[in-house]
């Protein structure tokens, strides 16, 4: 077996494996990713910086909503809140007696005729007191009979002497006072009979049932009522306006009026007005008719009444959102070359979700702004977008702010 060999580097071998340039591939690859890392941080930098948005905010243009103002008649309108009553109503209840309720045969919404019984009480006590006094009647009358009979027997024997003049007078006199006394029972016959009739109550005209107020066992006086009817084929709308609006309030004179019940908006002249003013309240009561053949208002119901004063002026119109009014001014924003300006302008009127200026303080087509409000300064740059339609519903924008107020005392033709 040969032994095996083994081979030492020369020296000159080991001199060459440590110079410098036997890592140079790796010194390439390292420095060819430092290249490529510090060329990506490059132009990811420009790229940012690029991009960057070097505008101050400030200087920024604020985007808002704006609409043209319209050019609309105003007329200055006085609204005022009624109620829905009917033609006719009654309290149904007993007049003379007290008793206990029997039966209540009625509940609200039932159609009655008139006549048509509704309720009955018990009126054991009623119908015994009448009887005793037909029997006293009865009574009375038997001694009526008896005295004018005697009055009469001595009458006949005035003439042979056998009686004084003066007996005579006494039996007539006697005969009179029975008279009298049978009189007044029978008086007192009728009013026992008004008593028992009290027992049954029933309704005074054709309608519908509003209330019912007690039940079966309850006991009731005089003046309580048990149901109520009402007549709902014309409805009458009662307001109280202040005495200030007399001369508007003249009968014939056209309203508008919105029951809130129902949401129906009806047009109906002015039926009649009190001649005289209410000395506590200083109002002035004023009805409107409104025929209701199909019973669809409720009584009770919330009317609001608007009347119309005045001429129309010209005025210009914008959505009640759009401004902030305090004592009969308004501020609001228009926009004038991108640039908004904030006014404040004096009020001609309101109604709904409009409110309306003066055509010379705010020319029609002016473009105001309905949202984005809150965040302008008077001369922002802004970038303005036009609404297509302005609402017709008055509902304020948040950034109205508290001080928009509605109600209206103006109304567009």
């Amino acid at each position: 077996m040969q032994p095996t060999k083994v081979e030492t580097p020369s020296p000159e071998a080991a001199k060459r494996d440590d110079r410098p340039g036997g890592h140079r591939p790796a010194i390439i690859a390292i420095g060819a990713g430092a290249t490529v890392l510090i060329l990506g941080v490059v132009l990811l930098s420009v790229r940012a910086s690029r991009g960057a948005n070097r505008v101050p905010l400030e200087a920024a243009p604020r985007p808002v909503t704006v609409v043209p103002a319209r050019s609309e008649p105003y007329r200055e309108t006085r609204t005022y809140v009624g109620a829905v009553e009917p033609w006719v109503e009654a309290s149904v209840g007993p007049q003379y007696i007290s008793a206990y309720v029997a039966t209540v045969l009625v509940r609200p919404g039932d159609t009655v005729k008139r006549g048509e019984v509704l309720a009955t009480l018990d009126c054991s006590n009623p119908n015994a007191a009448t009887r005793a006094v037909e029997m006293q009647a009865r009574a009375a009358d038997a001694r009526v009979r008896a005295a004018l009979d005697e009055a009469a027997r001595f009458s006949t024997m005035l003439d042979g002497g056998f009686v004084a003049p003066n007996e005579v007078e006494q039996k007539t006199a006697v005969s009179m006072t029975e008279a009298a006394q049978l009189l007044e029972t029978k008086a007192n016959v009728v009013k026992t009979s008004l008593d028992v009739g009290d027992c049954v109550l029933r309704a005074p005209f054709d309608g519908e049932i509003g209330t019912r107020s007690v039940d079966p066992g309850a006991f009731v006086h005089p003046g309580a009522a048990i149901v109520s009817v009402v007549d709902r084929d014309t409805m009458r709308v009662t307001v109280d306006a202040s005495e200030k609006d007399l001369e508007a309030l003249a009968p014939s004179t056209m309203a508008q009026i919105d029951v809130l019940a129902t949401g129906t908006h009806l047009s109906a002249p002015i039926s009649r007005r009190a001649p005289r003013v209410d000395p506590k309240t200083r109002t002035i009561h004023f009805e409107i008719d409104v025929p209701d053949p199909a019973r669809q208002y409720p009584v009770g119901a919330t009317a609001i009444v608007h009347v119309e004063v005045g001429k129309p002026v010209p005025a210009t119109e914008v959505p009640i959102y759009a401004a902030t009014q305090d004592e009969g001014k308004a501020k609001l924003f228009v926009v004038d070359h991108d640039i908004a300006h904030a006014k404040t302008l004096p009020v001609t009127g309101e109604v709904g979700g409009a409110v309306y200026f003066a055509v010379s303080a705010l020319p029609a087509g002016s473009l105001v702004v309905t949202e984005g409000r809150a965040l302008l300064s008077d001369g922002d740059r802004v970038l303005a977008h036009v609404e297509a339609e302005a609402p017709d519903s008055g509902a304020p924008d948040d950034d109205a702010g508290p001080g928009t107020r509605g109600g209206g005392y103006g109304r567009a033709l």
